[in-house]
């Protein structure tokens, strides 16, 4: 790959230990991993390629860490719109009893597409529905389509609406053949080099959609194969009701003593935890992925982020599923939460401040996936970075750039580079024609239906 420079930025934000922003920074690339950064003129002036970022702000590439990407087709889906976790599902569900392979072929190539050009170079994808012909090759092709590293989550569910879950029968899966494709998964795709592009953790959907029997076995094969485990926990108060009736104990207690809390697990939500939950949580060293415009927009309650990250549990960011997002932006996800902790705060030292949401979305979402080779820019990290134009007119006036990433109101990067590559210029995808993707994905579902 050779070598590549970034010169003259003006501020380089390297999300390393001592949270150094470097103005007028400079980054030096080779075969895809940071060599080195420092400030302007302090690199060596020789590279293959140099690109020079006078105006932009540059920080690690923005991880994604819980995605449904195959609701991209799902926006404002007219039986959902108004209704709460459980209505919202079973408006969806009659629709994705017919979900093809093609179907959510195409959703993922959107979602990505979206989520692409908000500044993500990572994503995991907890894809927990599996009709009949998918093949996880086909969702890696997508991804590495659109250069961007993508981590999946085989998820599940054994647990049917008749038993007291979601799902109806036809999209519910047995446990030994759930665990037995996670492994064959795991086996074929999971790859723990630096720089992966390709990844695979065990997901199991929820306490309402999985059988006590198939946690205990997920979490017993991502111990087994040394992956990383994830499921939804806490999203609901509606998930305590149902752990009360079902196994005398709140949801966090169901999840510590199948074992499935680790320092290998990180939970999506974690909106309704209580003290004791959250003691339970930074003994195990789990981490928590916030989404708050999925819970804003199904009523499901504020995560009190800041509490948690001052209890020393890792939060990172995620997007959610566009049916109940709507979107796949992880810029807008980002000025979300730091707006939507000024809401349920007690007093200002409760606020989530613009830089602890960029880590949340850089050096945090990396630790959630388990990876220290990706979130930060610093010597041996895989050379995946952004760069936004501190002159664009959503940012015009900001007297600190950094912050006003967070504050304003963005929504795409200038560009973007995963491993070196750049996989966005100027606002746009590189080798990738939006208005003919747009098009051809819905076109595709217009005949689906």
């Amino acid at each position: 790959m050779g070598t590549l420079l970034v010169r003259n930025a003006r501020v380089l934000v390297t999300m390393d230990d001592a949270r150094r922003e470097i103005a007028r920074g400079e980054m030096l690339i080779r075969d895809g991993f940071i060599e080195a950064v420092g400030e302007r003129n302090s690199l060596s002036p020789r590279a293959d390629v140099i690109v020079d970022l006078a105006g932009h702000i540059v920080l690690p590439g923005l991880i994604n860490t819980h995605h449904h990407l195959y609701q991209s087709l799902d926006r404002a889906w007219p039986a959902s719109q108004n209704m709460s976790l459980t209505g919202w599902l079973q408006g969806l569900y009659p629709r994705w009893e017919t979900l093809t392979p093609g179907t959510i072929a195409r959703a993922v190539e959107l979602g990505l597409a979206e989520i692409v050009l908000s500044g993500c170079t990572t994503v995991a994808d907890h894809q927990y529905l599996w009709p009949k012909g998918l093949a996880a090759s086909a969702l890696f092709d997508i991804a590495a389509g659109f250069g961007i590293r993508f981590h999946l989550g085989r998820g599940s569910q054994d647990l049917g609406r008749a038993q007291g879950g979601f799902a109806p029968e036809s999209l519910v899966e047995q446990a030994d053949h759930i665990l037995a494709h996670t492994a064959d998964l795991i086996a074929q795709f999971h790859d723990t080099r630096p720089g992966s592009f390709r990844q695979v953790f065990v997901a199991p959907s929820s306490l309402r959609s999985a059988t006590a029997e198939l946690l205990r076995a997920s979490a017993v094969l991502a111990a087994e194969k040394g992956v990383q485990l994830h499921f939804h926990l806490g999203e609901t108060a509606g998930e305590i009701d149902f752990a009360l009736h079902k196994y005398g104990k709140r949801p966090v207690q169901v999840a510590q003593e199948l074992g499935c809390l680790t320092a290998e697990t990180w939970l999506a939500h974690g909106v309704h935890f209580n003290p004791d939950d959250v003691a339970v949580l930074r003994r195990c060293g789990c981490g928590i992925c916030h989404c708050p415009s999925s819970n804003m927009r199904l009523g499901s309650g504020i995560a009190p982020v800041r509490h948690y990250l001052d209890q020393a549990i890792m939060v990172g960011l995620g997007v959610d599923g566009s049916a109940s997002n709507d979107s796949s932006n992880l810029l807008s996800e980002i000025r979300t939460a730091v707006l939507l902790s000024r809401v349920a705060a007690e007093n200002d030292a409760s606020f989530l401040g613009a830089r602890t949401v960029l880590e949340m979305a850089t050096r945090n979402g990396a630790k959630l996936l388990g990876r220290n080779d990706i979130g930060r820019l610093v010597p041996g990290c895989a050379a995946d970075f952004i760069a936004i134009d501190s002159g664009r007119i959503e940012l015009a006036g900001s007297e600190d750039p950094v912050a006003a990433l967070a504050f304003c109101a963005l929504t795409r990067v200038d560009h973007s580079w995963v491993h070196g590559k750049r996989i966005v210029r100027e606002g746009k995808l590189v080798g990738v024609n939006l208005e003919t993707l747009i098009e051809r994905v819905c076109s595709g579902s217009r005949q689906d239906r």
